[in-house]
């Protein structure tokens, strides 16, 4: 096989080489059936075992409580920002939504369609790249839910801690699901898109408390109902099987990690390195606030923002065998997505090609 290189990307991005592998293996012929996984129908029983064991690996990992449904749907996150509210959304009660990015800008949009919305906190005029304190929010006495991101890709910030509502709380976690220990109990709604910390795009999780599925208007399309997806155990149509398959092997992987406390503390540690590397070097700085910093996307810049010395630095990586670390189009600037799959080494390549590049440029 030819040298892989190490990916940086935001989404899609790295996976485990050993689940690539094991997929690799099962691709031509699941465990001798004679047929591959994305050739299975969804019904048989040899996917229905592959569909249990994703379930169950996931709940396992994330400690997911029995009164919570697992829903594996298709339409990524983005399908999300309008499948929440034509869901939950009561008639009279706003939404409260904290604004700090690109994402929550598109979900309120969305939810403009169907609910009146309280921004309750933003951070635009900062450009996003601080979070508000969860401590000062004032929420609605009669708000319908709460809606929040937890980590914003793009602009590189994190909550590191949730707001308690009594309303019930909508995170959208598409980039950094699983990247973390967390209560389940503590939120209403939990969704994500996969192709960061689970597997392939394609899929979309939801974790979503069973009474919120009542809310529900039958009127609403049958696609886009929580309670019939749930009441056909994601089913309803034919689901994404092959994106399944590979989140079942990444719930495995993360097991047989140790589970999400050492997932958490290896998330830490390779966030640490890169932002200790940023801080010490005088070519480059980092714009965000440095208790909002993301442990899984870490956006960084040449000082003066000098664009062409950052094109140099992408091109020079690249040769080097380090890829994608252009920032989002919208923001410009470098970035390195360090998800779950991101090993210490690849982290640890990263910072010595900085201090080999700062005193070559300087």
């Amino acid at each position: 096989m030819n040298k892989r290189v190490v990916n940086f990307s935001a989404g899609p991005s790295t996976l485990p080489l050993s689940i690539l592998e094991q997929a690799q293996q099962d691709l031509v012929n699941w465990k001798g059936k004679g047929l591959s996984v994305m050739e299975m129908s969804h019904r048989s029983k040899e996917f229905v075992s592959i569909y249990e064991h994703a379930e169950q690996q996931l709940r396992k990992i994330a400690n997911i409580p029995e009164d919570y449904d697992v829903l594996f749907l298709q339409g990524g996150a983005s399908l999300q920002f309008s499948m929440v509210p034509l869901n939950l959304s009561l008639n009279g009660a706003p939404v409260d939504l904290i604004n700090t990015g690109s994402w929550t800008k598109k979900a309120l949009k969305e939810i403009s369609k169907v609910s009146k919305v309280n921004v309750v906190a933003s951070t635009e005029d900062a450009n996003f790249l601080s979070l508000p304190e969860i401590d000062s929010i004032q929420f609605s006495e009669n708000a319908a839910y709460t809606y929040m991101c937890s980590n914003n890709t793009i602009f590189g910030t994190q909550f590191k801690s949730f707001p308690k509502t009594v309303a019930p709380l909508v995170v959208d976690m598409s980039s950094d699901i699983l990247s973390r220990r967390l209560n389940i109990s503590d939120f209403g709604v939990i969704f994500a898109g996969a192709q960061k910390n689970i597997g392939p795009s394609g899929l979309t999780i939801v974790i979503i408390r069973k009474d919120l599925m009542e809310r529900s208007n039958s009127e609403n399309p049958s696609m886009l109902q929580y309670k019939i997806h749930s009441d056909n155990t994601s089913m309803y149509n034919t689901p994404p099987t092959f994106g399944i398959y590979m989140a079942g092997l990444m719930f495995d992987w993360i097991d047989e990690q140790g589970g999400l406390e050492v997932i958490e503390h290896k998330n830490e540690l390779k966030a640490k390195i890169l932002y200790d590397a940023i801080d010490s070097n005088e070519m480059f700085y980092c714009p965000v606030a440095h208790a909002d910093r993301s442990n899984m996307n870490v956006v960084f810049r040449v000082q003066g923002n000098h664009v062409e010395l950052e094109d140099t630095f992408m091109k020079e990586a690249k040769e080097a065998g380090l890829t994608e670390l252009k920032g989002h189009r919208s923001v410009g600037g470098l970035r390195a997505s360090i998800y779950n799959a991101q090993s210490h080494e690849n982290v640890t390549a990263l910072v010595e090609f900085m201090d080999t590049f700062s005193k070559k440029h300087s």
